[in-house]
């Protein structure tokens, strides 16, 4: 099936032919669906904290970080903002010249209230001699969006999303990229530094560069810090491959293998190579202006405070498991923070021994473990938080997406309807053990749980495979806990006119 050209394009890439075979078997045999117990909900896996159980956790936060340990802010950030303006897209190469849907309606009725007015009033002024207001005036709405989208004006509708301006200031608007430096100013500083890595496209890199470039030493001035502030790229070795509806694989014209970027599970290996104790994980789209920023500040520290005081207990238990000397109340102690603190649930765990139950324990115990903050359900597309079984039988905390769950099962539908809470990416983590080394979180991946979708390349129907998602199965086999964080914390820019929201302005 695979001739020599075929090899030597997948060598390129860094991909291994057994790599390859087992993507071709995960298209023919699919992947199978999570058997859940049923969804985390408050009491049975999320957890609402009281304002005391929140002050210890910021104090938590604060001494950790006044310690030294190595702190990085990790922003997922190569999508492009294409998908924000697919509506201004389908106005301007529609039929129709003026404002027609409620969406156009929208955009054009507020155009003044977006952060980039002033630079796009610019450049219409320079490219059609005429501002926008003008133009407008004129009818001449597609020349203002045209601008707007495309690569001679400001390009909004090929750049990345982090590089927008979403925010207004008296000192001028600011980009996501930049809004996430401010909030790791505020909350994920140790040692006077900031440490934040965005995951960028290469198309992009030079850009992202170049605004930090710019930016990088007026936020030092203003918080009194220094940032070191790192890119990194989806590795060509986490593309996948192809296939055609019979699942043989899809040649591009020219004969060759055709690949695609694995999703955003990829980024367990950006995240792998990182050198950090603490991860702090956030959307890049997730931001608000500064005069909305202290609720998300102070949920963060609470969520990392949490973090390092279940972080600090399990060490303290794995110490002593390394010294063989435990009691059996000792042991049973530390089931019980496995059970009910970190809900990783074993129904016969009173069956075992206690030299099995002590080898079961430093299994659990020693793994990267995550505090994932989840706001009540409001009707957002997207992933939430479930109990699902464990291939070793064990339950634990999952965050899980609608395609991950059987649809013609009644029982799991049921579940998944139940849910209260929805996942808004929002995780602090841990990924050194309690010796300080690296845990090298490939190994924590649950391989089946990627994902095929139906696309398609030129007019012609292709399928395409996903890789375990990043807060998915690429970190199944974490120590997870799920917080409940305000609904305020969660203000994702899915459009261009969600900039228009309260919560943008």
């Amino acid at each position: 099936m695979l001739n020599k050209e075929d090899l030597r394009q997948i060598l390129e890439k860094g991909i291994s032919e057994e790599q390859i075979n087992r993507q071709l078997e995960e298209f023919r045999r699919g992947f199978p669906f999570l058997k859940l117990e049923g969804a985390a909900t408050p009491g049975k896996g999320v957890e609402v904290l009281d304002e005391t159980t929140c002050e210890e956790a910021c104090r938590e936060w604060k001494e950790y970080q006044s310690a030294g340990h190595r702190v990085v802010k990790f922003v997922p950030a190569s999508g492009a903002a294409s998908r924000m303006f697919k509506n201004l897209f389908a106005f301007l190469n529609g039929d129709h010249e003026m404002p027609a849907s409620d969406f156009e309606k929208e955009f054009f009725a507020n155009i003044h209230h977006f952060a980039f007015f002033e630079e796009l009033s610019d450049k219409c002024l320079q490219l059609e001699g005429k501002s926008v207001d003008s133009l407008m005036a004129e009818g001449r709405y597609k020349a203002v969006v045209a601008v707007l989208l495309n690569k001679e004006g400001l390009n909004y509708g090929q750049l990345p999303k982090g590089l927008l301006l979403f925010h207004s200031y008296g000192d001028g608007a600011r980009t996501p990229m930049e809004e996430h430096l401010v909030e790791a100013a505020r909350y994920a500083e140790s040692g006077r530094k900031a440490h934040v890595h965005f995951t960028v496209s290469h198309e992009h890199l030079h850009l992202f560069k170049q605004k930090v470039a710019e930016k990088q030493s007026e936020y030092e001035a203003k918080f009194g810090i220094g940032f070191d502030v790192t890119f990194s790229e989806q590795k060509p070795s986490t593309d996948t491959i192809a296939v055609n509806l019979d699942n043989t694989p899809f040649r591009n014209e020219d004969g060759s293998l055709l690949f695609r970027p694995g999703g955003h599970g990829a980024l367990i290996e950006n995240l792998n190579d990182l050198e950090a104790e603490i991860v702090f994980i956030k959307n890049i789209d997730n931001v608000v202006p500064d005069r909305l920023k202290d609720l998300s500040v102070d949920w963060k520290m609470v969520l990392a405070g949490r973090l390092v005081a279940l972080q600090k207990r399990a060490f303290d238990y794995l110490r002593k498991l390394d010294g063989g000397t435990c009691s059996h109340a000792e042991l049973e102690e530390m089931a019980g923070f496995v059970q009910n603190a970190l809900f990783c649930k074993k129904q016969d765990i009173s069956d075992l021994d206690d030299a099995a139950l002590a080898a079961y324990l430093y299994k659990k115990l020693n793994r990267p473990m995550r505090v994932c903050g989840m706001v009540k359900n409001v009707g957002e597309p997207g992933g939430g938080p479930f109990r699902a079984y464990n291939e070793d039988g064990t339950v634990s905390l999952q965050i899980l997406e609608s395609s991950q769950i059987d649809k013609k099962d009644e029982a799991s539908m049921r579940m998944f309807t139940e849910g209260t809470h929805f996942n808004p990416v929002d995780l602090v983590c841990a990924i050194r053990n309690y010796k300080g080394e690296a845990f090298n979180l490939t190994d924590y991946v649950d391989k089946s749980t990627g994902f095929i979708s139906a696309k398609s390349k030129n007019g012609r129907d292709l399928k395409a495979l996903e890789l375990p998602g990043l807060w998915n199965g690429a970190m199944s086999d974490w120590n997870t806990v799920f917080v409940e964080v305000p609904l305020g914390t969660f203000n994702p820019v899915k459009t261009v006119n969600d900039l228009l929201r309260e919560q943008h302005q």
